[in-house]
């Protein structure tokens, strides 16, 4: 446990930011998981889906939770798979 004045307020602060950052995680891998499965379903509200995952993930990536860089490549994957998806 913390002793010093300093140290209570950081441990305060990290229980803060650690729930934050799950429920944006948690949020940003639930519309992803929905997007992949409209592509296997082969729904027609692929780009909406596609539009809600890209802003999760950049949100993600704007706060911290994720890296900018891993934000980018899930954006481009994912964009490439409704491509894919249209295609079919």
């Amino acid at each position: 446990m913390a002793r010093h004045k300093s140290a209570q307020k950081r441990a305060r602060q990290d229980v803060k930011r650690r729930e934050r950052n799950r429920t944006i995680r948690s949020r940003t891998r639930g519309v992803v998981k929905t997007l992949r499965s409209e592509f296997e379903a082969g729904a027609a509200g692929v780009a909406e889906k596609l539009r809600e995952a890209e802003s999760a993930l950049r949100r993600a990536a704007t706060k911290g939770v994720i890296p900018k860089r891993r934000a980018s490549r899930q954006v481009s994957r994912l964009a490439k798979a409704a491509n894919r998806a249209r295609a079919k």
